[in-house]
């Protein structure tokens, strides 16, 4: 029998991975053209970051290695300060706790062509997988990695019986710009970090490039968006706000104007699953981007259904099980994604920020066992689920408040108060 995946972007190849390799017949739809082969745009956000859970992903099936290959390690945040002074935050503070940003075209195509080296294989391009495939496909198991806004699931939406269904969109948009490389081809800031400039109620971020250039994003309320009309606009928007960046952007308006602004959605719904068809990744449980999560996510729905699936396995019995294992975590992460936004625009503006961040790195030291920051948790600990994660980063917050509220430096910290509110 074969397993029909929907969907060639980034979830749907590696979930065709994960199946060949168990000995399955695949076929994989993509509506777009096989960016192996063509110039196809990447879509969404063109730079993304990939941390432990989805390495982890890929390290199952071998893949671990070729994504390393194509990315580059960054060790913290550089925050950028509106007179454009800048202060270094690590994410973790051991030598591995990195996160590495790769071009999501480059990633794309490292998936496609490790799918496409199996024989029991078959992709299907310029095909868009429509609902009469759907209902055509109605003993056969269908796997439905096809985004955010997913035919599969809206087939469902309409066809299954409550049928929980929720998108809420945030109030801002992004717009996507380029910091080019210099003229010798290096980078014009340091490479080995993520760059945020926080202005409280907007910020706007850098991840780079292995050919030396920065992918550079906007985060900003709708309603700014729509004051910025001319070049003259954002050059003076640019310039007051975000001083430092304006010398490295030469195309600074013309791209401002030619990049459409993206939209940022949450997507919940509940069943997953509908007999022996699912929903994985965006289908299922689309994110804001503030926790480099999305993608991660949808790595870690593949090795955990890949977990549950047999030599000759009741599918249907597989995707229900794997929803009832998977749900609560899918939503506890788009939920950590919306509170991160907040920490990433303002919250590192606040020097308590800082010093919660270097209290919680004491305390991991000293009780590792009792105490790892959610963001570590989420970022470096795939073996900890997201909702659990969430669930101590609550209890956590509160102790680190309390740690935290009468003093200026961790070397101040009062050792003995920690250890009761640790117990």
């Amino acid at each position: 029998m074969t397993v029909h995946v929907v969907g060639g972007g980034l979830v749907g190849p590696l979930m065709a991975v994960y199946l060949a390799q168990k000995g399955f017949d695949v076929a994989l739809y993509e509506r777009r053209p096989d960016m192996r082969r063509a110039d196809v745009p990447a879509g969404r956000s063109i730079n993304l970051a990939v941390t432990a859970r989805g390495l982890k992903a890929l390290g199952e099936v071998g893949l671990r290695d070729a994504v390393m290959k194509i990315s580059i390690p960054m060790k913290g945040r550089m925050i950028h300060d509106a007179e454009g002074k800048t202060s270094f935050l690590p994410y973790g503070q051991k030598e591995d706790e990195v996160i590495y940003a790769a071009s999501r075209g480059l990633l794309n195509k490292v998936l496609l062509e490790a799918a496409g080296k199996h024989k029991n294989v078959e992709m299907k391009f310029d095909e868009a997988f429509t609902v009469e495939d759907l209902v055509a496909l109605e003993k056969a198991p269908v796997i439905a990695a096809d985004g955010a806004w997913s035919i599969v699931r809206k087939h469902m939406l309409e066809n299954v019986h409550n049928f929980d269904y929720s998108q809420s969109f945030q109030t801002y948009g992004y717009k996507e710009l380029v910091i080019p490389s210099d003229a010798q081809g290096g980078f014009r800031m340091e490479k080995n970090a993520l760059h945020i400039w926080p202005r409280n109620q907007y910020m706007l971020i850098a991840l780079p490039n292995t050919d030396g250039s920065f992918t550079v994003t906007l985060f900003y309320p709708y309603d700014g968006f729509e004051k910025l009309k001319t070049p003259e606009d954002v050059k003076t928007f640019f310039k007051r706000d975000f001083p430092d960046v304006v010398p490295l952007m030469p195309a600074l308006a013309g791209d401002f104007f030619a990049n459409p602004t993206g939209a940022l959605v949450t997507v919940k719904c509940a069943p997953w699953n509908d007999g022996n068809r699912v929903l994985i990744g965006d289908a299922a449980h689309a994110i804001v981007p503030f926790f480099a999560q999305g993608m991660n996510s949808g790595f870690e729905d593949c090795a955990l259904l890949n977990s549950l699936i047999g030599k000759n396995p009741d599918w249907e019995k597989v995707f229900a099980e794997f929803c009832q294992k998977r749900k609560a975590d899918a939503d506890a992460i788009a939920d950590m994604a919306i509170e991160n936004f907040h920490e990433m625009r303002a919250g590192v503006t606040d020097p308590k920020f800082a010093l919660k961040k270097q209290v919680g790195f004491a305390l991991e030291q000293r009780w590792p066992e009792k105490f790892i920051p959610r963001y570590s948790m989420v970022i470096f600990h795939p073996e900890i689920p997201y909702a659990e994660a969430k669930q101590r980063g609550i209890m956590q917050g509160e102790i680190l408040e309390e740690l935290c509220a009468n003093i200026d430096a961790p070397e101040e910290l009062d050792w003995q108060l920690a250890e009761r509110l640790l117990a």
